[in-house]
């Protein structure tokens, strides 16, 4: 009996690790750094996918040819000189901005010549976290509030109330509400004539995530509305309080990491906290929690909305992508012991900014229906469970009579009474 249960743990085991190594091996990471290290964020080009920009502890590397080669193109000076966030002009491709924790640097040549066009006046101001290039203004958001620039950064002016006190987390916005009609939550079209194109300025939702909560505008930064209340340590009231001292906002806590808006979908909005990924399909107004199932921690740091409204989450373990109500690791294969940023081209390719350097791996071939079914394509020349298990008594040398005629004696033995003869054994086995 003992070698029928050995059988069947180790077939268990075999066929555990065989689904492991089937998914770990679907997906291979590339190292494409060449030994750049302690990475906080990546760019890819959109129009050019060989064109990669990526920001360390202390610079701004470019490489031209998908990672072959990679140059220095900004030193950072200062207290500070992490790179935190790289981001495109996106009605001009040769325009690029580097947010650093010692103020906003501008390229108008591809990172050829820089030009810093915004430092606080304190270090927590100095810090820049984020940033939005839209075609009325520019927004950057700080560890001490959000700057907004309507001269192209020749002069920047602080948000008053909560947005102008706290740190700011992650900005959302999506270009192709100035092209498409806006839909409801069907995709449908909903009545009423298409927006008015003619100007390059109809860009009305703008979310901004901080430790405070969620805010949105709808007339381009006018006015703010709370639409997701952070649960912090500190701040777990609702309270429009104005804080005084800046340095206080660096030891306040909160559950909100990121919020990011899918392209396709101007509604729908995912929102990272360490309680796992809510979801909003109505631009905001509600909000539920997205399933926890196949995650290994519930701590979301970082989420990348990409088209075809594929989703990614960054936690403490990998990368997960949510398919059918689950999250899917990605990273098996990914060696590295933090994950900062994620990036995707138009070639599906996931770029994966790590403290171990930059690592690229191709999606194409991972498609939903291949996710699905390869479990059932790996079992499909394998045997029956049934046949396992005659197999494994076949093994062990154990027929069906022999069982049957053990269960007869355990039954009877149940029904016999425990006596000791003060011998360490029981005496119904006589």
């Amino acid at each position: 009996m003992k070698k029928y249960t050995v059988v069947l743990a180790a077939v268990v085991l075999f066929i555990s690790a065989s689904m492991i190594s089937v998914f770990a091996n679907d997906i291979i990471w590339d190292d494409i750094g060449r030994d750049s290290l302690d990475l906080r964020t990546v760019l890819v080009n959109p129009n050019n996918s060989s064109i990669i920009y990526i920001g360390s502890s202390n610079a701004v590397l470019k490489t031209k040819d998908g990672g072959a080669t990679w140059r220095n193109v900004l030193s950072v000076r200062g207290q500070n000189k992490a790179v935190n966030f790289l981001l495109f002009n996106p009605y001009d491709k040769n325009s690029l901005y580097a947010a650093t924790g010692s103020g906003l640097f501008y390229s108008p040549n591809q990172g050829k010549d820089w030009k810093k066009i915004f430092q606080g006046k304190s270090y927590l101001e100095n810090e820049c976290t984020t940033l939005a290039v839209l075609p009325y203004g520019i927004y950057l958001g700080t560890k001490a509030g959000l700057f907004v620039s309507k001269d192209k950064g020749r002069s920047w002016h602080k948000e008053s109330a909560k947005l102008g006190n706290t740190h700011i987390l992650a900005i959302a916005y999506n270009l192709k509400e100035q092209d498409y009609p806006e839909r409801g939550n069907s995709g449908s079209v909903s009545s009423g004539s298409r927006r008015d194109t003619s100007q390059n300025n109809n860009i009305r939702d703008i979310y901004i995530a901080c430790i405070d909560g969620v805010f949105r505008t709808k007339d381009r930064g006018q006015s703010w509305e709370k639409i997701f209340v952070s649960h912090s340590v500190e701040n777990s009231n609702d309270k429009e309080e104005v804080i005084d001292n800046q340095d206080d906002i660096e030891e306040r806590f909160s559950n909100i990491r990121y919020i990011a808006q899918d392209p396709d979908n101007l509604n729908y909005l995912y929102l990272a906290t360490s309680r796992g990924v809510y979801i909003s399909q109505d631009k905001g107004q509600n909000w539920e929690l997205l399933s926890s199932f196949g995650l290994l921690s519930q701590e979301v740091r970082f989420l990348l909305a990409s088209s075809q409204s594929r989703l990614y989450a960054l936690t403490k373990s990998g990368i997960f992508k949510y398919t059918k109500n689950r999250w899917q690791e990605l990273s098996l294969g990914l060696i590295a012991e933090e994950i900062r940023f994620l990036a995707q081209d138009s070639q599906n390719n996931l770029y994966a900014a790590c403290d171990k350097g930059l690592f690229k791996a191709g999606l194409t071939h991972f498609s939903n229906d291949k996710q699905n079914n390869l479990i059932s394509l790996y079992f499909q020349n394998e045997p029956k469970i049934n046949e396992v298990q005659q197999a494994a008594i076949k093994y062990a040398e154990v027929e069906p009579e022999k069982i049957a005629r053990w269960r007869r004696l355990a039954a009877k033995k149940a029904w016999l009474p425990q006596v000791s003869m003060g011998l360490d054994r029981n005496t119904t086995d006589l």
